[in-house]
């Protein structure tokens, strides 16, 4: 990964029916809070986004990503949510939101 990789601010894919379905169905103060992060998102780069401790930009290891995907992410979206996401090129493709913990990393 290139300086300018790390230094270009973060473009946001908001696309998945999946990930959709779960944003609006977070109660109404968890839903603000997950827009307010998704707008802190946009104006981040990728630098920040991986040194920035409250996201907690980790990868997933315990599942294995989709054919065509290098690597699953989790992010902390809200206080109590973690987003599944992935990233492709300037883009977090985001895919999910998952309801817990365990769900974010496949355990049950």
């Amino acid at each position: 990964m290139t300086a300018a990789d790390r230094d270009a601010t973060v473009r946001l894919d908001l696309n998945n029916p999946v990930f959709q379905r779960d944003l609006f169905g977070l109660q109404k103060a968890e839903r603000h809070a997950a827009l307010d992060m998704l707008g802190k998102l946009r104006q981040l780069t990728w630098n920040q986004i991986y040194r920035d401790k409250g996201l907690r930009w980790e990868k997933i290891t315990s599942v294995a990503p989709p054919v065509g995907i290098t690597a699953l992410y989790s992010l902390r979206i809200t206080q109590a949510r973690r987003a599944v996401a992935y990233r492709d090129g300037d883009f977090i493709r985001f895919l999910s939101i998952p309801p817990d913990h365990d769900a974010t990393y496949g355990k049950k």
